[in-house]
């Protein structure tokens, strides 16, 4: 997996938990700094983690489905950035808002906008590449992305959400037609 490509797929993973960090800044009366990195830091380890543990889960599969690992990984990311789709066109309807201060509603938080990831890892381990880089990469981008969003929230209000949720939905469908391509017309 090339670095391009990795900090692409980090930059799509990281895009729920940017909406969720948006939102909670569009909830927040004053946006506190302390506050701020404790949150991104919750998202970004869980978005750093998830993909390890879905690696392992994938490496062991590995050897059953190897001749069709593109098309899962392919079907994996279809599905997840159609559900990263269908909710930012689902929440456009909706104005929702949610301030998270307790640790376990943001751990709660952290692991639903982080679910995507560990299907992914299962995808990188299924497709036999290494994760310790891409994880590392993951953490770090969706800690920039959280800390940010939620100043742009605070700054710019909630509008900005919905339209983050749909971009990152079509990066990550466009990275499992790019896994495709490169495993069956490459290949």
């Amino acid at each position: 997996m090339s670095l391009i490509s990795i900090f692409i797929l980090a930059a799509g993973l990281s895009v729920d938990s940017l909406a969720a960090s948006v939102s909670t800044g569009v909830c927040m009366k004053t946006v506190r700094t302390y506050e701020s990195v404790k949150i991104a830091l919750y998202m970004a380890i869980f978005q750093g983690t998830l993909p390890i543990v879905g690696w392992f889960i994938g490496r062991g599969f590995k050897h059953i489905i190897s001749s069709y690992d593109h098309w899962i990984a392919f079907i994996l990311l279809l599905v997840i950035g159609g559900k990263m789709i269908f909710e930012g066109l689902k929440n456009e309807q909706q104005d929702e808002c949610f301030c998270p201060s307790r640790p376990i509603i943001l751990a709660s938080m952290a692991l639903a906008t982080s679910i995507d990831a560990l299907i992914v890892g299962v995808g990188i381990g299924l497709l036999g590449n290494t994760i310790w880089l891409p994880a590392i990469i993951i953490g770090l981008i969706t800690f920039i992305f959280s800390f940010s969003g939620i100043y742009l929230g605070h700054h710019l209000g909630h509008r900005l959400n919905i339209k983050l949720e749909l971009i990152g939905g079509l990066v990550l469908i466009g990275l499992g037609i790019k896994i495709l391509i490169e495993h069956t017309l490459i290949a």
